[in-house]
């Protein structure tokens, strides 16, 4: 079950794009280096969240659907 701290790679359903990200707390984030914060509207969507699931991710960009690939445990 993915939560703070940890790192996930996800897939985009409809783009097939792959992301790796870790979650943290809002003074490390920094999504150009894969750190996004526990606020963010993706980390919100993923947290509790475990490999093979699907969420909805709502943010600035617009609505899309990850699936969660692996979670790694930091």
């Amino acid at each position: 079950v993915l939560i703070l701290d940890d790192a996930f790679s996800s897939v985009d359903t409809e783009t097939e794009a792959e992301f790796r990200y870790c979650i943290v707390g809002d003074d490390e984030a920094d999504s150009k280096n894969g750190l996004v914060s526990y606020n963010s509207p993706i980390a919100r969507a993923l947290i509790g969240k475990k490999e093979g699931d699907v969420a909805e991710v709502v943010a600035p960009g617009g609505r899309r659907e990850l699936e969660i690939l692996a979670v790694e445990y930091v």
